[in-house]
């Protein structure tokens, strides 16, 4: 065994699948001096790589989950240690087949060769199978099961030959030195090394490791059941290891995996039993490993009988007994994301939560951003720094686990909303927004009304404008109240509570200098001016885009969406010089959206101050008077339309959304929800969202956002975006409209988003990237009757007037392109806003 080195370049925590990708793709980029130490033996040291079924199914909802997957798959096969057999998910209901066509919908996105088919397929390649259970099945024959403790090895090994790795295994951790901010010793039972990066990938022992370093890693350690069933007669005299597919039980939320002459079991319907990391036996007080824990019978055997309906001649054949039955750790977060990146002390990185399927795609992705800050697959959801502090705490972790562990399997509508640990963050309208029939959706904790039932009379008023979905999985999580609240906001005026924002000061002698290195657009501007800009990393892909208003000389202010605020924030701070400071404002802030033709009338009514079209130009903000409450009003629009965002500390945003409601009635104002700010409004005036037209991956010039001219000042990813603006783009961001929703049951069917946008005939699509097209956003917009659909097409089908199709639960409906820039559909002269 190799001793323990007393420093390194950095010192990597962990030998299961993360921790031996990560190694490995660290030595390819060059590091030179790398320490992996592990608490457990080798080439198995305990954790969950040791005990998972590792089979892999490429096709997730998630692109980026997806891409992880499948880069994964790919090192897999290059190392032969992966075993193409073929996977089915079997429905047993007609609603779950539903579930399965949207599931082609996302497999044709992502470029995955899958179908559906009928029992008889089925049968034909698990003959073992009774067929009499199902009604169809979801087929991808690139399934496989991959050796990872294998794959584990030959990665460090690698790494170990090329003299760059030193792996010592039967080590405890025992403490994390941190000064000044900065990851500097990891204490063990074998000694100290001290080094100036440590990554923690150490699986459900994570948030353990963490705490000592005071980083939290917001992950609890979950139970899943499995069980191995032989000999099994049908399996016995079959070469290898597997030969023949995996089939997942979609509705019983379990799977049978063949394993040599044994049969595997596994399931997610059981109830969620969750561990804490302190509580995870030794390795001398495990009987098998630390992550296999004692089988609690009574929670598998309802399972154990719905396996035996599917497959009763092979596991209810003689001979055929339970010969290994554990309850296996695994990780699970409180949004069901990975945790990756770095924490918020320097040089301590993060890679947990990371299934087998994901492994050496996470392993390459994070190596890349510690060598270059970015990496080629958008990790941008599983960021490490998105959490915000209630979502930090054990306990929000362990119920939101708890609520989605039966969802593994389970038919989850895009919109679907926890309802564990809520209410955690309210807006300070909130009594008033429950008056109204608010229906809230929660972002990173905040309740935010999407639509009220007050509004209810609108959608009299404006009949099928409002554009009613037939279908309830189109109508789920929905309603048309949202577009009836639109059609009064675009001919009267809206209210829309916007405290989710995030928001930070940023003051002191080197602010400009930080938002000139972190922001694309010209800050360098007069006081009082705001300034919408993308944000980019070292590549020139999108890391966010926000808002900044100069407040001061040396005084800026930066908002941002919610959902990405946190991550906005660490961004921002790593820009900031000493003697600069930044200041989360989002507890302190509310901000309430006023828009409409009226919502000048609104404000000069109850402000004496100047808000006139010439007193108060677009892109502009000062501070106002409202009734006496200070507001810092800053006219800007996401929705298409004169108005303003009016910020106020959280102790008078009520009594200005009062103020305003009353001042409002005699103008038509009504409250206004969320389904419109981040849907309708935005949609009709084709703006860009993060997350969903932006990421890590996309360029400003494929998304049609460039400007005349570029500021001489340096920023992050300038030379990038210096060579994309003198380059064609492979890929261009468009809007197409619906031109037909009827479906082959008459019924009118809408897109949700995720969909592959195809040719007229179904023909596939392929852009520069080698992606294909799929719908970034979908929704109504109600002042054109139409609706849209924001798809990256390639430059020859960027054509306004190119005939399409999109392709929604397995049924083509026509599309055609209406835009190929950043032009909106509704006011393209942008008279509304400046008015």
């Amino acid at each position: 065994m190799a001793e323990l080195p007393s420093s390194a370049q950095v010192v990597v925590i962990g030998a299961g699948i993360v921790g031996n990708s990560l190694v490995h793709h660290l030595a390819q980029l060059g590091w030179t001096d790398i320490v992996q130490i592990d608490q457990g033996p080798l080439p198995n040291p305990g954790g969950s790589t040791g005990h998972a079924s590792n089979f892999i199914f490429p096709v997730d909802h998630s692109r980026e989950i997806t891409d992880l997957t499948l880069d994964s798959v790919r090192q897999y096969k290059e190392m032969g240690v992966f075993t193409e057999s073929g996977g089915f998910e079997v429905a047993r209901t007609e609603e779950r087949m539903e579930e399965l066509r949207r599931r082609m919908s996302s497999a044709k996105a992502w470029g995955i060769e899958s179908a559906l088919v009928d029992k008889d397929f089925v049968a034909d390649k698990v003959p073992f199978l009774d067929t009499d259970q199902i009604v169809g099945a979801f087929w991808t024959p690139s399934v496989g099961v991959v050796d990872s403790l294998r794959a584990g090895t030959i990665m460090r090994e690698g790494a170990v030959e090329k003299g760059v790795l030193v792996t010592v295994p039967n080590v405890e951790v025992t403490a994390l030195d941190v000064e000044d901010g900065h990851i500097r010793r990891v204490r063990t039972d074998k000694g100290d090394i001290t080094a100036d990066c440590v990554v923690i990938a150490s699986g459900v022992w994570s948030p353990k490791i963490g705490d000592m370093a005071g980083v939290s890693i917001p992950l609890t350690p979950a139970v899943h059941q499995m069980i191995s069933v032989g000999p099994c007669a049908q399996l016995a005299e079959r070469e290898g290891e597997i030969s023949f597919p995996i089939v997942r039980d979609m509705d019983t939320f379990c799977y049978e995996r063949q394993h040599g002459a044994d049969m595997e079991v596994g399931s997610y319907a059981h109830r969620p039993i969750l561990h804490e990391p302190e509580d995870i036996p030794s390795i001398e007080q495990a009987r098998l490993s630390p992550t296999e824990m004692p089988f609690t019978e009574e929670d598998f055997d309802p399972q154990l009988e719905q396996a035996l309906e599917l497959m009763p001649e092979l596991l209810g054949g003689e001979g055929a007994e339970i010969r290994y039955a554990i309850n296996g750790l695994l990780s699970l977060t409180c949004d069901g994301w990975p945790i990756l990146g770095e924490s918020e002390v320097e040089g301590l990185w993060v890679a947990a939560a990371v299934w087998i399927k994901e492994g050496p795609g996470v392993g390459r992705a994070v190596a890349e951003l510690m060598t270059h800050g970015h990496s080629e697959i958008d990790i941008s959801h599983s960021d490490m720094s998105r959490f915000y502090t209630h979502q930090k705490r054990r306990e929000h972790t362990r119920l939101r686990a708890s609520e989605a562990f039966n969802k593994t399997y389970g038919i989850v509508h895009p919109a679907e909303q926890y309802s564990s640990d809520r209410p955690q963050r309210t807006s300070p309208m909130y009594e008033r927004e429950k008056e109204l029939g608010a229906e809230f959706f929660e972002t990173v904790g905040w309740e935010r009304p999407f639509w009220y039932a007050s509004n209810a009379p609108l959608l009299e008023e404006y009949g099928d404008r409002v554009m009613p979905r037939e279908h309830e999985w189109d109508s789920r999580w929905w309603s048309p109240i949202i577009n009836a609240e639109h059609l009064a906001m675009r001919e009267r005026a809206g209210m829309i509570d916007l405290t989710a924002f995030a928001v930070f000061d940023i003051e002191g002698p080197g602010a400009l200098d930080a938002v000139q290195r972190t922001c694309v657009a010209q800050c360098d501007v007069a006081v009082g001016k705001v300034i919408y800009t993308p944000v980019l990393d070292a590549k020139g892909g999108f890391r966010s885009d926000l808002t900044v208003m100069r407040l001061g000389d040396d005084h800026f202010r930066v908002v941002t969406g919610g959902a990405h605020g946190m991550a906005d924030r660490a961004w921002f701070a790593r820009h900031v010089p000493a003697g600069t400071t930044l200041t989360d404002r989002t507890d302190e802030v509310s901000t309430i959206g006023l828009w409409g033709p009226r919502a000048r009338d609104i404000l000069a009514a109850v402000t004496s101050d100047d808000v006139s079209r010439e007193g108060f130009g677009f892109l502009t903000c000062r501070e106002i008077d409202v009734q006496g409450i200070t507001v810092l009003a800053s006219r800007i629009s996401y929705v298409g339309e004169l108005g303003w965002e009016l910020y106020v500390p959280m102790g008078d945003a009520l009594a200005l959304w009062d103020a305003l409601t009353a001042a409002g009635q005699e103008h038509g104002l009504v409250p206004v929800g969320i389904g419109v700010y981040g849907t309708t409004g935005r949609l009709e005036k084709g703006y860009r969202a993060y997350g969903y037209e932006l990421d890590a991956e996309r360029t400003i010039v494929e998304a049609g956002m460039q400007r005349p001219k570029v500021k001489a000042a340096d920023f992050v990813g300038r030379d990038a975006y210096l060579a994309q603006r003198e380059s064609s783009p492979v890929s261009v961001l468009c809007t197409l409209t619906v031109e037909d929703h009827t479906s082959a049951s008459g019924q009118k069917r809408y897109m949700l988003g995720g969909e592959p946008i195809l040719t007229r005939d179904g023909g596939t699509l392929t852009d520069g990237h080698g992606h294909h097209p799929y719908v970034t956003t979908a929704g109504s917009a109600p002042s054109l009757g139409k609706h849209l659909l924001m798809a990256y097409l390639p430059p020859e089908q960027a054509q306004v007037g190119t005939e399409l199709a999109v392709s929604y639960m397995e049924e083509l409906y026509p599309v055609v392109v209406a835009a190929v820039d950043a032009t909106p559909l509704l006011d393209p002269a942008n008279e509304r806003v400046l008015s």
